[in-house]
């Protein structure tokens, strides 16, 4: 009796260590692509027909889900948008008042940078590569890689990006798109959306940490 009880707790307790390490494991991979704004998103996804986890890939790599990024250059929010893409996109969408500022509003950033992933996307036939790379590194410096055959055999697709970053980026994007499908499958993402207050704490714990290392 005594031996099978033994082997009982033994088990009881494999399975138990084996319940936290894939905790802490799905804790640290969902750490790595999260989810927030959720509603805005998906109200944006559908208005211009993109695939909603494209965006929120695009979203976690160009800031974190920081709503207050901002880059060296200047670009902004959420996905990141620079002051002329904002002014251009806010004269397209009729939208009223609009301030560089504004591009810290996380819902009207979101929709700016999905209505220009739709312009790119009729810009480059729907090419993904084409789109990302335009995204990063400016359609204007795509349409003139796609003419030089050193970066494009047929001037369709590129075979060689230039821009070191903006081939990692376009990587990084690409993963994360695959993998937030993988995660998180077919949620309803006209849901409330996320708070974004603990991925805001995070960041700026993180600037403190590295302003007092400096």
């Amino acid at each position: 009796m005594r031996f099978f009880k033994r082997i009982i707790t033994k088990i009881l307790i494999f399975f138990s260590l084996l319940f936290i390490i894939s905790s802490v494991i799905g804790v640290i991979v969902y750490s790595r692509y999260p989810l927030y704004y959720k509603e805005d998103i998906g109200k944006a996804a559908n208005k211009y027909n993109i695939d909603p986890y494209l965006i929120v890939s695009i979203i976690n790599v160009e800031s974190g889900f920081h709503k207050e990024a901002k880059s060296s250059k200047d670009a902004r929010g959420l996905m990141q948008i620079v002051d002329q893409t904002g002014e251009w996109g806010a004269k397209e969408l009729k939208i009223a008042n609009y301030q560089k500022d504004n591009l810290f509003d996380p819902k009207l950033n979101i929709e700016l940078g999905t209505w220009y992933l739709e312009r790119l996307g009729k810009e480059f036939d729907g090419d993904l590569n084409l789109i990302l790379a335009a995204y990063n590194g400016g359609s204007g410096n795509v349409n003139k890689w796609l003419k030089d055959k050193n970066y494009s055999k047929d001037g369709k697709k590129l075979d060689k990006i230039p821009f070191k970053e903006t081939e990692n980026y376009v990587e990084k994007v690409k993963s994360g798109y695959e993998n937030y499908k993988k995660l998180y499958g077919e949620i309803n993402f006209q849901d409330a959306g996320y708070d974004s207050l603990f991925i805001n704490y995070i960041y700026k714990l993180k600037s403190y940490i590295k302003e007092i290392e400096e």
